[in-house]
């Protein structure tokens, strides 16, 4: 594999990623990459993408139902109510990751956030979005990189402001989910689609 991208079963090229799993070709031409707005929504991706950490995305993909179902749709003031007994809930759901460190972030990060003004969480992140004419297209998986300057600065400035479980890695990953940077593969059929404002 060259890691540039490849044919799917359309005959439409792809990054090599998006066509391991039925699931992941739905994410990668539907979500990854496109812009997401909203203090809930970017919360929501804030708290997948820590559980992601040490796991594959697709473990978190096929769960994300049952994620939503057990965190009220990840809205921040819902969160930020849970008591004692929400925790001990949480930690015996099957639909989840019952790592009780994530789970415990998740609530702490939430009654930070419920502190916040509404729509400080979405400026904050999106005040780190790197200028895209300043960045070529990947051309192959190897010129993706795995952590950036903006990504360091952004987990540094969301852990000044009392944030959990999140750093430069991580960040750098929920950059790439919410459209902050665009890492679809040159050659690939989805590239440039959020800024074709195909997805609010």
């Amino acid at each position: 594999m060259t890691g540039e991208a490849v044919p799917g079963p359309d005959g439409k090229l792809r990054c090599p990623w998006g066509l391991s799993t039925a699931d992941y070709v739905t994410y990668h031409d539907e979500e990854w990459g496109r812009p997401v707005h909203g203090d809930d929504a970017l919360f929501e991706r804030l708290c997948l993408e820590a559980f992601q950490s040490g796991l594959s995305w697709i473990t978190i993909l096929r769960r994300r139902e049952g994620f939503r179902a057990a965190f009220d749709d990840f809205k921040i003031a819902s969160v930020a109510a849970y008591t004692d007994a929400d925790e001990e809930r949480l930690l015996a759901d099957a639909g989840i990751i019952r790592n009780r460190a994530k789970i415990e972030a998740t609530l702490a990060n939430a009654r930070v956030l419920a502190d916040w003004p509404a729509g400080e969480l979405d400026t904050l992140i999106w005040s780190y979005a790197p200028d895209p004419a300043k960045r070529p297209a990947p051309r192959t998986i190897a010129d993706v990189p795995a952590v950036t300057d903006q990504s360091t600065a952004l987990a540094k400035a969301l852990k000044k402001r009392g944030l959990r479980f999140i750093g430069p890695t991580t960040a750098y990953a929920l950059m790439q989910a919410c459209g902050l940077v665009d890492d679809h593969l040159s050659g690939c059929v989805v590239r440039g689609a959020g800024s074709r404002g195909s997805r609010p």
